[in-house]
């Protein structure tokens, strides 16, 4: 069919029943509708030249018509969903969308972290094997009470602030406490991690701890794994510190984007804006987790130590091990 709009003539080819890929254009440019289309661009002007075997028409200072601009980003679309599933179908040639590897979007998961320029993980279930703030209650003698609290946050069952604010009013650490807890307790890291972050930074890739937990329990974590300190984002306890005080809690800083709700997708803004970064993936455990996708271009849940189910149902990939991430990593040679 034909439209005429002032005094260009478009026509439009319909195909149907087929799946179109990048091969569209070369099928139009050989159909026996349309011989040819030369389209020339200057900084003034636009030369349109459409040759059909019924019209000829030249229009100048016209704009595409919508039309391309559609069949532009389908063409495009298409293009990266088709690399996605490549690459997929590269690493993990046994699986497919029913068995293997589970996820809402599997495919751009994978793409995404193999592109990654910065990979975000949450501290506490994922990157050590256990919840920081348990611990620290289970040697200050009051773990059920903290524990109950920590599975409603992380099942997204209670505002995390709220959670936060009653689990240090049960704790009140001191920093003596801390101090002693992680000296005593140095959290084990989860298996797999220590070559992930390091496959990581090997090919570029910056790599950033986001946490609720605390930050003087997460430092000692990223120096045994090589993450800058400047590259935690973490709440900070607040303590007395006068001369006749030893430490005494006086509250936690509430300016820390990952003290409340939506936290995480708040520091992951700024971690963006910060580095620039162009593709950023999310690996955690929980729904605070899950919020961070946008700004981060894949959520990766991992149940290694904690299978939530709530996350299981948000995430972009879902994993027990970090083995198959490692393996996306690794397939990148810069």
């Amino acid at each position: 069919r034909s439209m005429m709009r002032g005094t260009t003539t478009v026509s439009f080819v319909l195909l149907r029943h087929c799946r179109l890929r990048g091969a569209i254009p070369s099928m139009l440019l050989n159909s026996g509708n349309i011989q040819r289309s030369i389209v020339t661009t200057t900084s003034t002007t636009t030369t349109s030249t459409i040759d059909t075997t019924t019209t000829r028409r030249t229009t100048r200072g016209a704009a595409k018509p919508p039309a391309f601009g559609r069949l532009q980003a389908a063409f495009s679309s298409s293009s990266s969903s088709s690399s996605s599933s490549s690459l997929r179908r590269d690493l993990f040639p046994d699986s497919n969308s029913n068995d293997g590897l589970i996820g809402n979007n599997v495919d751009a998961a994978i793409e995404a972290l193999y592109h990654a320029d910065a990979v975000c993980f949450d501290v506490d279930s994922t990157v050590i094997a256990e919840e920081g703030i348990d611990v620290l209650g289970a040697f200050l003698g009051k773990a059920e009470e903290v524990s109950a609290l920590t599975r409603k946050a992380m099942e997204g069952n209670t505002k995390f602030q709220d959670a936060l604010a009653s689990r240090l009013d049960i704790l009140q650490p001191s920093r003596s406490d801390i101090a002693n807890c992680v000296a005593t307790h140095p959290s084990p890291l989860t298996p797999g991690i220590d070559t992930l972050v390091e496959s990581l930074v090997s090919r570029g890739t910056h790599v950033w701890l986001v946490s609720g937990g605390f930050r003087l329990m997460i430092e000692p974590v990223a120096d045994r794994l090589g993450i800058p300190r400047e590259r935690i984002y973490a709440n900070t306890i607040l303590f007395n510190d006068n001369d006749d005080d030893d430490g005494t809690y006086a509250g936690f800083d509430e300016t820390e984007p990952t003290s409340a709700d939506m936290g995480k997708p708040k520091a992951l803004g700024m971690i963006q804006k910060h580095g620039g970064y162009r593709t950023m993936v999310m690996v955690g455990d929980g729904a605070t987790d899950a919020q961070a996708k946008p700004p981060a271009t894949a959520f990766i849940g991992f149940g290694g130590v904690v299978a939530r189910q709530a996350v299981k149902e948000k995430a972009c990939w879902f994993v027990d091990c970090f083995d198959d991430m490692i393996k996306v990593v690794q397939a990148r040679k810069d």
